[in-house]
């Protein structure tokens, strides 16, 4: 009889593994002029200087367990990210939700990308500090790891135990060129000013070019999600959460001007995998955000931007509790 495979057969060899992290900078000096602050804005700032230790302290951890693997790693600073990640086997993001959404920018649909949150929202602290400023931080909705489990999720990387799942994210295109990166959260196209109106109209157009009505907007812009960003500022704004693994896109115009010709109900909905949004710029300037200011790009009147799920695909380990709600797992 045959043994049972080794582990060491089943494990996955990864070249290279670079760690993106933010950079945090802390003045020394800053204690010696505490007298010049209020009580509570010293209380903040010691506060602040704490989380900065938290999270130095999560990316030694971090790469103390990978000099304990047979993977070669390097660690950089996601501010100084400018071209895009190549010829590596796994990305690993150390800080929060914005740390991994900056790093989604440089990668494509061929390297998977873990995220660790270095340091969890404490409920306890958030309690305490409530009278004086909000201690609320990285939610890690997309993390998989924290400190406490980063060996362990890695391992079952390693020896083939997870598998990261397909996230879909945003397709822009301006006058029918592909802007150079994709949204993994949410587009909002809008003036850039937040106090002046937008004026646009959309429509949505499927495979066989066959279009629904013409949906004309005065309103303070127009945002489109993805389901993994429909859990930030499309649910601030009123919208659905959608299931991580959804396909589908929502979009919803921001703050419409009352109009009787425009059907209310046209205001927020879908857009399927199968659809493109087109959406006609009637503004003398405007922005297309992508995931909030990670990356912006200029319109003029008479522009025509397209929107669709056809963008490369995000390969993310996800949480276990994630995936739970779908009824999957990673494992």
């Amino acid at each position: 009889m045959g043994g049972e495979p080794s582990r060491e057969c089943e494990r996955v060899e990864l070249n290279t593994v670079v760690i993106l992290s933010f950079r945090l900078i802390v003045d020394s000096s800053r204690s010696e002029q505490d007298w010049l602050f209020p009580p509570v804005v010293v209380r903040l700032l010691r506060h602040l200087e704490s989380r900065v230790q938290i999270h130095r302290d999560a990316i030694n951890l971090c790469q103390d367990v990978l000099r304990g693997k047979l993977v070669e790693w390097e660690t950089v600073f996601h501010n100084n990210l400018s071209h895009p990640i190549r010829n590596v086997d796994l990305v690993v993001t150390v800080g929060g939700d914005g740390t991994l959404l900056q790093a989604s920018h440089f990668l494509d649909d061929t390297i998977p990308v873990l995220g660790v949150n270095s340091d969890p929202t404490r409920p306890e602290e958030v309690e305490g500090f409530k009278d004086e400023f909000d201690a609320t931080r990285s939610t890690g909705y997309l993390c998989a790891a924290t400190v406490n489990n980063f060996e362990q999720v890695l391992d079952d990387i390693l020896e083939k135990r997870a598998t990261p799942s397909d996230i879909t994210r945003v397709s822009v295109c301006v006058n029918s060129q592909s802007l150079p990166t994709h949204a993994l959260n949410d587009v909002l196209i809008a003036h850039p000013c937040p106090a002046s109106v937008s004026r646009f109209s959309f429509r949505l157009r499927d495979n066989s070019q066959s279009c629904s009505s013409l949906v004309n907007c005065r309103s303070s812009g127009l945002r489109v999600s993805t389901a993994a960003g429909s859990t930030a500022a499309m649910l601030s704004a009123g919208g659905s959460v959608m299931p991580i693994l959804s396909k589908d896109l929502e979009y919803m115009v921001r703050e419409p001007i009352p109009s009787g010709a425009t059907n209310p109900s046209l205001m927020h909905g879908w857009v399927k995998p199968d659809e493109t949004m087109n959406i006609y710029w009637f503004t003398e300037e405007g922005k297309v955000y992508v995931d909030g200011c990670h990356f912006t790009y200029t319109i003029r009147q008479g522009d025509t931007i397209q929107v669709s799920s056809k963008a490369p695909v995000l390969k993310i380990f996800l949480p276990c509790k994630l995936l739970s709600v779908c009824g999957l797992s990673n494992l």
